[in-house]
């Protein structure tokens, strides 16, 4: 099969038969053969049943209802987990993506040999201050510390090699930054296109505040992850050392002062009544912490098991 369309939706019942009828028109036009799944994450509209209709008329399309709202990175597991093409491409709902990109993200992975390549949208149709500086933002701090070098991480128009999509985990809200974790996946050949915005149609936009204060939030989670989400006693066990050692020099000199000072027969000041005193047995308390929770990461990430993170409604043509 060349290609599987991955769909993540929620509420988007008035888009879905012209998104269907404008990826059809593509994929016929060009001879592909397809499946497309649509993932509706929890849906309270019509949406499922739309995707109910359009399943029976067409065996090509196929899909996932979750039994409610899991999040996008969630969607988009389980869509990996079950797409067949060689190519898999993913893409919002909202008619914002053009299914007119299809073929060129295709030609990209099939003979430019990439294993991902995001879309870039270089114009866009967004609020400047509710969408458009935020994503600004992100991609800067994200390009900055993974030095992958895109001006669009949180672009839903994406093309993936299948190899790709069955060796990352999407977990969380971390479908923003997929191209930061196929390249700590070892998939470094990652591309970018310049992809064209539309305005939205129908519905409204799903992002808000809390999105853009989970989004940095992930960002950090991410950083560490690809730094040390194998081997946490190295940050942590380093650190609690460091903090131990100072914290025991301290104390060590505080000890030595106080017998040199009787020594010398000068009136020695009671060690707790010494600020230095208190600095080093917070320093040795912190590191002695800190050394476990390094202990404890390694522990728990060899015992890690792996917990259904959604769960699944119903099913079309899977």
């Amino acid at each position: 099969m060349n290609l599987t369309i991955l769909i993540p939706l929620l509420n988007e019942a008035e888009s879905l038969p012209e998104l269907y009828q404008w990826i059809t028109a593509v994929m016929q036009r060009n001879n592909y053969s397809y499946e497309v799944v649509f993932i509706d994450d929890g849906s309270t509209d019509e949406s499922w049943n739309i995707i109910e209709d359009l399943s029976n008329k067409d065996t090509n399309v196929k899909g996932i209802r979750f039994q409610k709202n899991f999040g996008k990175s969630q969607a988009l597991h389980s869509g990996f987990a079950i797409a067949k093409g060689d190519v898999v491409i993913t893409m919002d709902a909202d008619l914002q993506d053009s299914p007119d990109e299809i073929p060129d993200l295709y030609n990209m992975i099939v003979n430019q040999k990439y294993d991902l390549v995001s879309g870039w949208k270089k114009k866009r149709y967004d609020s400047v201050m509710a969408k458009n500086f935020p994503s600004k933002l992100f991609n800067w701090a994200a390009r900055r510390t993974s030095s992958v070098k895109l001006h669009d991480f949180n672009c839903g128009l994406k093309a993936y090699s299948n190899k790709v999509v069955k060796n990352i985990d999407v977990y969380g809200e971390m479908h923003r930054y997929i191209p930061v974790l196929a390249k700590n996946a070892g998939f470094t050949k990652i591309g970018e296109k310049i992809v064209k915005h539309q305005a939205r149609k129908y519905g409204v936009s799903k992002f808000g505040m809390s999105r853009f204060i989970n989004g940095f939030l992930d960002l950090i989670t991410i950083w560490f992850l690809s730094k040390f989400g194998k081997r946490p006693m190295h940050l942590f066990g380093a650190l609690g050392v460091l903090m131990f050692i100072v914290g025991f020099c301290s104390a060590a000199f505080i000890g030595i002062y106080k017998l040199y000072k009787l020594s010398v027969h000068e009136p020695a000041v009671l060690v707790a009544n010494n600020p230095w005193f208190y600095i080093s047995l917070t320093a040795m308390i912190l590191g002695t912490q800190l050394f476990l929770a390094g202990f404890l990461g390694e522990i728990i990430l060899r015992n890690k098991n792996n917990e259904a993170r959604y769960k699944i409604s119903d099913q079309r043509n899977l």
